[in-house]
């Protein structure tokens, strides 16, 4: 199935590139930690290096599975971010509102996106 290799390697482009932008600018992303979790900036790091992991590891056929409910782990776990970012949208004024909102579905998608990959190939 093209369709699906396709959507393979451009999710695992994805978290690979988004990944690696957690330590090129983690400034970035620790601005959007919620205040109430210890160590923002170590957390960026440690959620950039699984996302490099993630998008690695759906390249390796024998890891796929795993790497797949990783990242579904990983996507679970940044929601609060997002959801603190739509919240508190005046933190944020250089995104406007509608993006922020939009996020909170869109890991929904990433969820379902990686999910695909989590079955066993016939």
């Amino acid at each position: 199935m093209r369709l699906k290799r396709a959507l393979l390697y451009l999710l695992a482009v994805l978290f690979v590139a988004a990944g690696v932008y957690h330590f090129v600018n983690p400034g970035r992303y620790v601005r959007i930690m919620p205040p109430y979790l210890p160590w923002p900036h170590e957390l960026v790091l440690v959620s950039g290096a699984f996302e490099v992991l993630g998008g690695v590891g759906l390249l390796i056929p024998r890891l796929r599975r795993a790497a797949a409910w990783g990242l579904i782990a990983l996507l679970a776990t940044v929601f609060p971010a997002n959801v603190h970012m739509a919240v508190n949208a005046g933190l944020f004024p250089e995104v406007p509102p509608a993006v922020l909102w939009a996020r909170l579905p869109l890991q929904a998608v990433l969820i379902a996106w990686a999910l695909w990959f989590t079955r066993r190939e016939k």
